[in-house]
């Protein structure tokens, strides 16, 4: 059995937008010749209830897909979006987030691994 080096990322952004798509706010993008695996992935709310919708961008097709799409989250609490499952991804995929309102953070980590025939 071989092993294969990585690196670690962590990436949390303050979500201000609250449109879908190309609007929504980008948490963390894979970077060229890189595959990533994302291992842990949390919503919180620092208000009162209100929704998430969390999504990938697919860079080979370009298309959004939702992880999760107007989820309610109790204010001043965290909702985890990454158990035991993981989210794998290549170069040029992304995970982005919108909210209906309030104030959400959204934070992601896990590892990236040098893949040179990914390209950009």
């Amino acid at each position: 059995m071989t092993s294969r080096s990585y690196s670690t990322f962590f990436e949390s952004v303050s979500i201000t937008s609250t449109t879908t798509g190309a609007g929504a706010d980008v948490i963390y993008a894979v970077p060229a010749n890189h595959d990533c695996e994302v291992d842990f992935c949390v919503a919180t709310n620092g208000g009162a209830t209100n929704n998430i919708s969390i999504l990938v961008y697919h860079a080979d097709d370009t298309t959004y897909h939702y992880v999760v799409r107007a989820h309610s989250v109790a204010g001043n609490d965290t909702y985890k979006l990454v158990g035991p499952d993981r989210i794998y991804l290549h170069a040029g995929d992304k995970v982005a987030a919108y909210k209906g309102g309030g104030t959400f953070d959204v934070s992601v980590s896990g590892k990236q691994y040098y893949n040179p025939v990914r390209g950009a």
